[in-house]
């Protein structure tokens, strides 16, 4: 009797969600592709995978993931303790290309006064360039 085959699974819109916060976590950790892979046992490719949403994370995968980031597993997903929508913003802001690195920067500024005119000028070029796309 043949046995019906069964299509291998593939990644979901879920899977490329996980991904993308493996990313923004990473990143915001400053742990190259290849540290991660390294202390997980995978070569960076498979880490680009993940974070492409190619390929599905296990789940031992992802809790080796979160312990080398400092996280918790529902780091990952949008239910995490009351943080759903706010925290599903937050990583749509920090999977912005250059996000992290303007976060990094800005954090390095310790003088209040210099911070918030930095602050004042990304809000005006973000209104010139609303008023550009209008």
């Amino acid at each position: 009797m043949d046995t019906p085959s069964v299509p291998p699974k593939r990644a979901t819109e879920q899977d490329r969600l996980v991904g993308e916060r493996i990313k923004v976590l990473r990143k915001s950790k400053g742990i190259s592709q290849t540290a991660l892979g390294s202390s997980i046992g995978v070569t960076f490719q498979q880490i680009q995978k993940y974070e492409n949403g190619v390929n599905r994370v296990g789940a031992s995968r992802l809790s080796d993931i979160a312990r080398v980031l400092e996280v918790r597993v529902s780091s990952f997903y949008d239910g995490d303790e009351g943080g759903g929508r706010d925290r599903a913003e937050v990583f749509g802001f920090l999977s912005t290309h250059g996000a992290i690195d303007l976060l990094h920067a800005f954090s390095e500024i310790e003088d209040d006064q210099l911070r918030r005119e930095v602050l004042a000028i990304v809000r005006t070029v973000a209104r010139i360039e609303q008023v550009r796309g209008s």
